[in-house]
């Protein structure tokens, strides 16, 4: 398969996830008038619960394209000549910063909603 060809395709696979996340996000936000009690204050157990749904769905498309990517380039690896040998090994470094952000990025965000969830008791 061309480079080009799964570059194509994984953005397009990208976009059908991300397109997915945001209407079922905002299905749910205009599904929910009840979330409004008598007292004025809001019930946020629905937002807590698909944030966190959100966050791990993401975290594990984000596992699972960071695993496939790794298997796509061992295997190129493997099969190589020693020159394309050389060129894989330039990029492991470019794929191991953007695995360690994949997984940085999804343990911060879980973070940052823990610490401001208690704000507001």
């Amino acid at each position: 398969m061309n480079v080009k060809t799964i570059k194509k395709v994984l953005s397009i696979v990208l976009l059908v996830i991300m397109l997915m996340t945001v209407a079922s996000t905002v299905v749910m936000a205009s599904t929910e008038p009840s979330a409004i009690v008598a007292d004025g204050s809001t019930d946020t157990t629905s937002i807590d619960t698909a944030g966190k749904k959100l966050v791990g769905v993401l975290q594990a498309v984000g596992v699972v394209l960071s695993v496939v990517v790794l298997i796509v380039i061992g295997i190129k690896y493997m099969m190589g000549s020693a020159e394309e040998k050389a060129e894989y090994k330039k990029t492991f470094v470019p794929y191991i910063v953007g695995a360690a952000l994949i997984f940085a990025a999804s343990i911060f965000a879980q973070s940052v909603f823990e610490f401001f969830s208690g704000w507001g008791q």
